[in-house]
């Protein structure tokens, strides 16, 4: 038989969206947030030569610059003022996760519960503002030693630049917590999925193009549509799949009565990181070339060639992405997820794995399988994330979606839709309890 939950969940439909004013005020809210983002993307910074931006952006978008250009919604191809985008607020992120882990002091903080959370969200926050001011200073830099495309380069310039650009990262990041707090999904997620989203209509005529000119081949074309498609479905697949641990909790007797012991589930996401790590990832490997991108063929010897060594394709490129990945896929969901806790709560409550005695063998046992899931889930990930890479890069195809855009995408979407159901749910509770209120008042007045 189904459960109350099961059976409001199969009646969720277009009538009980109408109903949901809540709902609807969230998703207005989040819509005209990201409007705004989209508008920011085309306001450039001050003192740019937009044509000689163009044709230095268009001999190098093949390569790192074209992903750093993807996640920015491209904003990097016209020098916006939101041209970092989010990425620095990630970096911020990372490193103060890190520092949790290794410094004692903030190690405490966060146990301290919300205030303890919104003084690590403000040392993210002055984090962000230094990092975004260093990898703007130095994109102010290489752009004025880039040829033509700065009108009058020098400090006034830099100092214009690292302002503005600053102001947007900052702007984004507050604009991420407004959707988190007030809209639907998280909003640093939408941010980059809308910028991803934005460009690929473009891109996608773009590809058709070269096949209508006979620069790309039909089949081509078509093994990628068919490869996109084989991708999402294991992106779909993997992204819902669990190992459910039995959990049994003993015969329990309340006064007189003696209640039946019960099952339950513990379940364990085969990707409990979801799609953190290649973000993590992209954001350390692409934002520090994106300065050495712009300044190539201009700087010293040594900045030449490691901008080509890490080059889309190139294997030092692939190699630091897929260690980064397998790192923050393990590194967060150690973050997320803490087997002792688990098993102290399991043993507070009489909850037991079979075959396995409570406590700390419980939180072993639990680590153990944790470990060997997120091993399968780190292998997805990197695999996903990088034979799309190796394929494009290989067969020189100017293919816009990857395997980081297309698990973006997948995971954010499936996030926000289930996000969306979630506030259904809680509107139907509301309305089912507003009844039940109803009918007991009309009982007792007849009574």
């Amino acid at each position: 038989m189904a459960s109350a939950a099961e059976q409001l969940a199969s009646n969720l439909n277009l009538q009980a969206f109408s109903k949901a004013e809540e709902l609807k005020k969230r998703l207005w809210f989040t819509l005209g947030a990201l409007l705004v983002y989209r508008l920011g993307t085309y306001i450039p910074i001050p003192g740019i030569n937009p044509e000689a931006l163009r044709e230095v952006f268009q001999q190098n978008q093949s390569g790192i610059l074209g992903m750093v250009n993807m996640f920015a919604g491209g904003a990097v191809g016209r020098m916006a003022i939101f041209a970092l985008n989010i990425m620095p607020y990630i970096s911020a992120s990372i490193i103060m996760q890190l520092m949790t882990t290794m410094s004692p002091t903030l190690a405490q903080l966060k146990k301290e519960g919300e205030q303890g959370r919104k003084t690590i969200n403000q040392y993210t926050r002055y984090g962000t503002v230094l990092l975004a001011a260093l990898q703007a200073y130095g994109i102010a830099v290489g752009l004025g030693a880039s040829g033509n495309i700065v009108n009058n380069p020098g400090m006034f310039f830099n100092i214009t630049t690292v302002i503005t650009l600053v102001g947007g990262t900052v702007f984004l990041m507050w604009l991420g917590e407004q959707v988190t707090a007030r809209g639907v999904g998280n909003g640093i997620s939408l941010i980059i999925f809308a910028g991803i989203v934005a460009e690929a209509p473009a891109a996608l005529v773009g590809l058709l193009e070269l096949g209508r000119k006979g620069a790309i081949s039909t089949p081509l074309i078509i093994g990628l549509f068919v490869m996109m498609i084989v991708v999402i479905g294991i992106i779909v697949f993997i992204e819902r799949a669990q190992r459910r641990l039995l959990i049994q909790y003993p015969k329990r007797q309340m006064g007189n009565k003696m209640f039946q012991g019960d099952s339950s589930h513990l379940p364990l996401k085969l990707n409990t990181a979801g799609v953190i790590p290649p973000i993590f990832a992209s954001s350390l490997l692409l934002l520090p070339i994106t300065v050495a991108q712009f300044s190539s063929g201009q700087g010293p010897e040594w900045l030449t060639n490691i901008t080509a060594m890490l080059g889309r394709g190139q294997p030092l490129y692939l190699g630091i992405y897929i260690a980064l990945i397998v790192f923050f896929a393990f590194f967060y969901t150690a973050i997320v997820f803490n087997p002792e806790d688990t098993a102290d709560n399991l043993k507070k409550y009489g909850g037991f794995i079979p075959g396995i005695r409570p406590g700390k063998k419980t939180a072993e046992y639990i680590d153990y399988v944790l470990t060997r899931i997120t091993v399968v889930g780190a292998i997805y990930l990197a695999l996903v994330c990088i034979l799309p890479e190796i394929l494009i890069s290989r067969l020189a195809v100017p293919f816009y979606f990857g395997g980081t855009s297309l698990l973006i995408i997948v995971s954010v979407t499936m996030d926000t839709v289930a996000q969306i159901q979630s506030h259904l749910l809680a509107h139907q509770y509301e309305g089912l309890i507003k009844k039940s209120k109803l009918r007991g008042g009309k009982g007792r007045k007849k009574r």
